[in-house]
């Protein structure tokens, strides 16, 4: 990217800041009818946030920690895997709201002119809710484990916005193209089965060889799961580089789907 074009970047990006501070309340408006719609009608409420995460810890559990004796860099294997569970459930469930949510709020676009981020944006602020809920279990999983987690502890808010940051960027991404071609509505599913595997959320990154580690790299969540886990462990390092690759691809995603964004956006009545 030239001298040009970062510039023409940063400017669009304080124009779309100010524009966005402009309507916040609507975006207020949009975050807290997603957490409406999402908790209507049912029984167990926000506890859903939790039976997720931890079912799915213990189908791991057996299937992979017992069965396939997956390792676990000598931490239990239920805590190994719910500490990835915990972001990536917020990351996938993320993802799938904000690539459909332009599909999904059809009327509004055909109505009345607000920011159209406001639509991919709300369910990745709106998702920080459950993310927290089924991160209380995480804590009392720990005193369980008799697990005492380091300074790295601090980190935590600092990868929650990372995490939210590309979630956003591939949201505006996949919304724009679902505006535009209709397959993706069904493809999103798909590409979020293949990215679990290919992220350490089930195996750590040391079984991977040498030679594939650049390939990890090249994903974002690599480094952010990584990351996540080893801030709970006081016995386990931060890998700063994978670390800072992800934060790297991170920057790079979300720039590129607000500028996609912010191209598309005007066709967006018109197409949809």
């Amino acid at each position: 990217m030239d001298r040009g074009e970062k510039t023409k970047s940063r400017t669009m990006a304080k124009e779309w800041l100010a524009e966005f501070w402009e309507y916040r309340e609507l975006f207020y408006f949009m975050v807290w009818r997603d957490l409406k719609i999402r908790y209507r009608q049912t029984a167990l409420g926000a506890i859903w946030a939790v039976i997720q995460p931890f079912f799915t810890m213990i189908v791991f559990t057996l299937f992979f920690g017992k069965l396939a004796q997956m390792p676990s860099d000598g931490i239990a294997y239920p805590l190994f895997s719910y500490a990835a569970l915990v972001p990536w459930t917020y990351f996938s469930g993320t993802l799938a709201l904000s690539g459909n949510s332009l599909i999904n709020n059809s009327t509004l676009l055909t109505k009345v002119y607000f920011p159209r981020v406001v639509i991919p944006a709300a369910p990745v602020l709106a998702g920080l809710i459950d993310f927290g809920i089924a991160s209380l279990l995480l804590l009392f999983m720990m005193a369980y484990y008799h697990v005492h987690p380091g300074w790295a502890l601090l980190l935590w808010p600092v990868l929650t916005l990372l995490m939210s940051v590309l979630a956003l960027g591939m949201g505006m991404i996949l919304s724009c193209v679902n505006v535009k071609y209709r397959d993706i509505k069904y493809a999103i599913p798909f590409l979020i089965q293949i990215w679990l595997f290919v992220t350490p959320v089930i195996y750590p990154t040391s079984i991977v060889p040498d030679r594939f580690r650049f390939l990890m790299a090249l994903n974002p969540m690599s480094g952010l799961i990584e990351a996540f886990r080893a801030t709970l462990f006081a016995h386990r390092q931060v890998d700063w580089r994978l670390l800072g690759c992800s934060a790297g691809m991170t920057a790079l995603i979300f720039t590129l789907g607000l500028i996609y964004f912010r191209k598309t956006e005007r066709a967006f009545a018109d197409v949809i």
